[in-house]
């Protein structure tokens, strides 16, 4: 008994030593936001390092049950032996599998909880009213507070609601800050809208969504950690290898495949939402400052 007490005590004392907390004075708590059961895969490499090597802690949020995933399941059949790009199949088995999909990814990058809402992924629309329609919005909305109540999270992760998007994205960038905003200001996480943005480019321009003045970003205040940064022996790694793990796990969505990454600039990129104030800068400053410095 002793002995098993002592590796307990090892194992526990080794786990903690790969966090360093040390660069904040507190251990981060992110909620995340997203409409599919791959979208957190464009948060991957923050995550990975609140988690791993910031000894935080992130919770995920997903609007819809991704049935409407089949369109791009064809490999999937291969792997499942199941006929999941007829849409009878797909829609059936689906929202089962790419949950455990889901969680694989979320096991490599540490997510904690999982809270599913299972609204309907209908078909591809870029139109967040209709989507918001057919949701049973009501009940997203008092779900979704009394997350943010119980969570006390210090940041909220949502998809940046640029007008190309899907709908579903959309929805569920405007369903958490409608939430966000029914708790008292003092206990209100810090909401960033993330995106990525590829290569040395000046990105995407984006103020609002047109109608939906909650989405509303402070002019030139984005946040970013770059995934080509690299680490290890003769640094010849770098935060692709995590997003790529999390991509790899979604085997029926043949699609996510082709966003695999080497040694390209990617940035993952955290827009500040206007709600949040200037008083919140510094916090988020010093989160960013701590995840860009954190290392394996």
């Amino acid at each position: 008994m002793k002995r098993l007490f002592l590796l307990s005590v090892f194992l526990i004392s080794a786990s903690v030593a790969f966090a360093q907390d040390s660069l904040l004075n507190y251990q981060p708590k992110v909620l995340l936001v997203t409409a599919h059961p791959d979208d957190d895969a464009l948060f991957s490499a923050t995550i990975f390092k609140t988690t791993k090597l910031l000894n935080g802690k992130v919770d995920l949020a997903l609007m819809t049950n991704g049935e409407g995933g089949y369109t791009y399941s064809t490999l999937g059949n291969y792997i499942y032996n199941k006929e999941l790009d007829k849409e009878e199949i797909g829609r059936q088995y689906l929202p089962g599998i790419r949950k455990q999909e889901l969680m694989a990814g979320g096991e490599i990058v540490g997510i904690r909880n999982y809270f599913f809402f299972d609204q309907p992924d209908f078909y591809y629309t870029e139109d967040v009213e209709e989507t918001l329609e057919k949701w049973n919005t009501d009940w997203v909305h008092e779900r979704m507070v009394q997350i943010l109540e119980e969570g006390d999270y210090d940041f909220m992760f949502l998809m940046l609601p640029f007008e190309e998007f899907h709908g579903h994205h959309k929805a569920s960038a405007v369903l958490g800050l409608r939430a966000m905003q029914e708790l008292p200001e003092e206990d209100r996480p810090i909401v960033l809208q993330g995106i990525i943005r590829r290569g040395d480019g000046p990105g995407m321009s984006f103020t609002q969504m047109p109608g939906y003045p909650e989405t509303k970003v402070m002019e030139g205040e984005i946040f970013e950690f770059d995934r080509s940064q690299t680490f290890g022996a003769n640094d010849r790694m770098n935060y692709n290898i995590i997003s790529n793990w999390v991509i790899a796990e979604h085997k029926s969505q043949g699609t996510m495949q082709l966003l695999m990454q080497t040694g390209d600039k990617v940035v993952e990129q955290y827009w500040y939402n206007a709600i949040n104030g200037e008083g919140n800068l510094k916090k988020t400053a010093e989160y960013f400052e701590a995840v860009n410095a954190a290392q394996p």
